[in-house]
């Protein structure tokens, strides 16, 4: 039977600069490890959380929600400390989703998310489970300089602040000054009664993926792999080990490794994925946004087809035959969008699309499914009748498929942030937000850079990555 352990410090591919780890291929490894749990903290972001809790749980495995954290120096502002924040429950979630936003947005000392000292108070912390950053924690600094009444010092704020939830971090990853400081470590940490716990603070799932990770690390650096100068801040033992590998590590402290079990068993995050939670738009007195769109509705496509009407030349007596195909569309649509609970967010998306016109703001007619949506052409979300270019609604809401609506909205480059800051304003800052989009690396442009750090010729990467044919899905 596999040695019980847990990995709770490990970066993902969403710590871009040093980690090769993919979340499918992280947790069939663990799976076929027979390992209980396993945790993400990624370098300062959660950008993995939504896609490693729903991988883990695919593959029977706990997931570990954390974030490993950047704490300003003081002395050193280029030398931040390191302190892993693992999530308890929903409040620890929170706090910690809180702790990271700031991070980004007053924190940032040269393009580097950093959380100051002081914003970790009782309040803060409640709910988040600390480790204490090993080697780069601020014990960890204090123990390998020989200052060992200011580890002590250190140790003790965490532990006041965090209780029994505050770790040492042990590592054994054959680092210069490791095993110095891991002895240090276990002696400040008996005479304080703080526990200690094994990490490997992974990188890479297999070792064979020193190298490619390496590579990785120099073209984020700029560097070839050669260079005698660049910076070597990761060893080949950085990768996911099996409960029984490091159990072998750890065999003088075995506290180490059971405390990875006992941290997991305390880590019990309920996340409700696939939930919308949107803004509420201001109807009038008296009725709800299902009304409230309807009218609306239902009154624009009464001006459009009067407008239509007069521009085809149609008599009054083809009128009712005109606007039948019309009028049961909008019907079917209204119901739609009433059943799959969205009559609020067509209100918000036409009010800040209207504003903008208001405003003189340039705003596209609409692209994608969105503009197969009669609704949304009468409320002036989109400029296309969907009906005279046989445009799908389905494509766009379709019970059978439930999903976010996506309208996607062109505005002028001018006047975009000024109608995001409208939205903000109206709907409430802590309801609106901004979404990353990540990129992959094509296989070319991978060849290309592989080749520069490994140092071959240009021209010479350049013949192999033209023979690499222009297909989508080569990454």
């Amino acid at each position: 039977m596999a040695t019980p352990f847990v990995h709770l410090h490990l970066h993902t591919e969403y710590s871009i600069c040093d980690s090769t780890v993919r979340i499918p291929s992280l947790m069939r490894q663990c799976a076929s490890f027979g390992m209980p749990a396993v945790g993400l903290t990624d370098q300062g972001n959660l950008f993995g959380l939504v896609k490693f809790y729903r991988e883990a749980f695919a593959n029977g495995i706990k997931p570990l929600i954390g974030v490993d954290l950047k704490i300003r120096n003081e002395d050193e502002e280029d030398r931040p400390f390191q302190m892993v924040l693992l999530v308890q429950d929903l409040d620890g979630y929170r706090n910690l989703t809180r702790l990271v936003s700031r991070s980004y947005l007053e924190g940032q000392i040269r393009g580097v998310p950093m959380v100051e000292r002081d914003w970790l108070d009782e309040q803060s912390t409640q709910g988040l489970i600390a480790i204490s950053g090993g080697l780069q924690g601020d014990c960890g600094r204090a123990l390998i300089s020989d200052q060992l009444d200011l580890a002590v010092e250190r140790l003790a704020k965490w532990k006041s602040l965090f209780g029994d939830r505050f770790y040492v971090e042990v590592t054994r990853m054959g680092r210069p000054g490791e095993e110095a400081y891991l002895q240090a470590a276990i002696k400040i940490a008996a005479e304080q009664a703080v526990p200690i716990v094994a990490t490997n603070d992974v990188r890479f799932i297999d070792a064979a993926d020193f190298s490619s990770h390496e590579a990785r690390v120099c073209i984020q650096l700029g560097r070839t792999l050669s260079d005698p100068d660049r910076p070597r801040d990761y060893s080949e033992h950085q990768y996911l080990k099996t409960g029984d590998e490091m159990a072998a590590l750890f065999e003088d402290i075995p506290e180490a490794i059971e405390n990875t079990v006992e941290i997991a068993r305390r880590c019990n995050l309920d996340l409700r994925l696939g939930e919308t939670y949107l803004p509420e738009f201001p109807v009038p007195d008296g009725q709800t946004p299902d009304s409230f769109l309807k009218a609306e509705a239902e009154q624009g496509l009464e001006n459009f087809l009067q407008r239509k009407m007069l521009q085809d030349d149609v008599p009054a007596e083809g009128f009712n035959s005109m606007a039948g195909p019309y009028n049961k569309r909008l019907a079917d649509e209204l119901a739609v969008v009433r059943d799959m609970g969205f009559p609020g967010y067509f209100l918000i998306v036409a009010d800040f699309i209207r504003w903008a016109k208001d405003h003189e703001i340039p705003v596209g007619p609409g692209r994608g499914s969105g503009a197969g949506s009669l609704v949304a052409y009468v409320i002036g979300i989109t400029d296309i009748d969907p009906l005279e270019f046989d445009l799908l609604f389905e494509r766009f809401l379709n019970p059978e498929r439930v999903s976010m609506p996506d309208f996607d909205i062109d505005f002028c480059m001018e006047g975009r942030d000024k109608v995001i800051e409208y939205v903000a304003d109206r709907y409430g800052r802590d309801r609106v937000s901004q979404i990353i989009t990540y990129g992959t690396m094509a296989a070319k442009a991978v060849i290309r850079d592989v080749g520069r750090v490994l140092g071959h010729p240009y021209g010479f990467v350049d013949r192999i990555a033209k023979q690499v044919p222009f297909e989508v899905g080569i990454t």
